[in-house]
């Protein structure tokens, strides 16, 4: 400032500028002072400015980077936390079925003892009841062959024909050989049919023996005959069925009440396949009348979509029925619809026409011009690059009085250079201001 002054008074101290008639006040040089504190001030504001934004900047930065952290640690937390948790819960799931898997073997192993025990204890009373069996019939026969042998002596003795005595033997024997040709049979998977006739018609001679032997002769007497011909059919009978139950047991035979149990599995079963087929039916039948109904509801659907797009895209409809048309398909499909609007308007979104796209890329444009316009004013820089209005006194002399009222001369230099600032952003609004005409055109 003192540099100024002296080229202004042209005194190195500036005393010359003091007349004899007093001191006098140089306007030029107070707006010249005025202007370099003004723009002292702004420059110093600007960098108080530009070092608290940077503090923000570095403060948010900071508090940006602490929040990111904050959440890093966060999400990690709850992802350990989870993990843990699922981990807890895998854990917990495979000692339950580690648990369900030794309680069901545990089941099963009971389960088979039990059965197994029962097994046993059925396979050993079919045994007992088997040897019962076997040794009743066999003790019947005996008992047979006891009481119906000396009806048959009585009956057959003759002083003159002694070997009759043998009678009662071949009689009884033919009855017991072919019992026991009967069990050969059995044994080896014949036919036992045919040694089932043949005691049944020796027990019925020797039954008829003893009873005539019993009418006919006194010495034996009608009782004795009667029970001698009941014990002849009695003990072959009775040995007959054995052999006949082992026989079915040998060939697997089912029993009476396997025959019931099995027929009346049969019967349940049926009733369950009817009931399976009628619900199967029945699902078959429903799904069928759905899949009418969505039909229905889908041809509706396409045919009230095909109505307004011929009545509200004409032009788009024509093409879009001979693409079809062309191709063959039944009805004009979403992609062929996207194709055909595409082939029409040149534009891929379905909707979409190159008027609404006109008027958003200009909305979008005023919206973005809007949006960039700096705060502080019409495109202007900092507060030091303003014009301001000259801070002086009114009543001042006007210094272009004394040239005739001609503005004083512009010289380089004579204004003040911009500050760093200034200069900054207005690189940067062009920048800007150049993107946004590239953009456009």
């Amino acid at each position: 400032m003192t540099t100024t002054l002296e080229k202004v008074n042209g005194t190195p101290n500036g005393d010359a500028a003091t007349s004899p008639a007093g001191p006098r006040t140089d306007p030029r040089a107070e707006a010249e002072a005025e202007a370099i504190r003004a723009r002292t001030a702004a420059e110093t504001e600007a960098i108080r400015a530009k070092a608290a934004a940077e503090a923000d900047a570095i403060r948010a930065k900071a508090e940006a980077e602490d929040e990111r952290q904050r959440i890093a640690n966060e999400r990690a937390r709850m992802k350990l936390e989870k993990d843990q948790a699922a981990h807890a819960a895998y854990l917990a799931e495979r000692k339950a079925k580690e648990e369900a898997a030794r309680a069901a073997a545990d089941t099963a192993r009971k389960q088979a003892e039990t059965d197994a025990e029962q097994a046993a204890k059925r396979a050993a009373e079919q045994r007992r009841a088997e040897r019962t069996w076997k040794w009743g019939a066999r003790g019947i026969y005996a008992i047979g062959l006891i009481i119906a042998g000396p009806v048959q002596f009585m009956h057959f003795w003759d002083p003159r024909r002694p070997f009759l005595l043998a009678a009662p033997a071949l009689l009884e024997g033919f009855a017991l050989a072919l019992a026991f040709g009967a069990a050969w049979a059995v044994a080896h998977r014949r036919d036992v049919t045919p040694y089932r006739a043949g005691i049944m018609l020796g027990a019925v001679i020797a039954a008829g023996i003893n009873l005539h032997g019993g009418i006919t002769n006194a010495a034996i007497g009608l009782n004795a005959g009667l029970i001698g011909a009941i014990a002849s059919l009695g003990g072959p009978v009775v040995l007959m069925v054995y052999e006949h139950g082992i026989a079915q047991k040998a060939d697997g035979t089912p029993s009476r009440r396997e025959r019931k149990a099995a027929e009346r599995a049969k019967a349940e079963e049926q009733v369950r396949q009817e009931k399976a087929e009628a619900e199967k039916a029945e699902a078959e039948r429903k799904a069928a009348h759905e899949k009418e109904v969505q039909q229905a509801r889908v041809q509706q659907e396409q045919n009230r979509r095909d109505e307004d797009r011929r009545h509200s895209h004409t032009e788009v409809w024509a093409v879009a029925d001979a693409m079809r048309s062309a191709r063959g398909a039944p009805v004009v499909t979403e992609q062929i619809w996207a194709e055909a609007w595409y082939r029409v308007t040149g534009c891929k979104t379905v909707g979409i026409t190159p008027e609404m796209e006109s008027r958003s890329r200009a909305a979008q444009a005023r919206m973005k011009t809007v949006a960039e316009v700096p705060v502080l004013g019409d495109f202007a820089q900092i507060e030091s690059q303003k014009v301001h209005p000259a801070k002086r006194d009114p009543d001042a002399p006007d210094g272009r009085r004394h040239n005739g009222g001609t503005p004083p001369r512009r010289t380089p230099g004579d204004t003040p250079p911009y500050s760093p600032l200034a200069r900054k952003q207005a690189s940067i609004e062009q920048t800007a201001r150049t993107a946004v005409k590239e953009a456009g055109q």
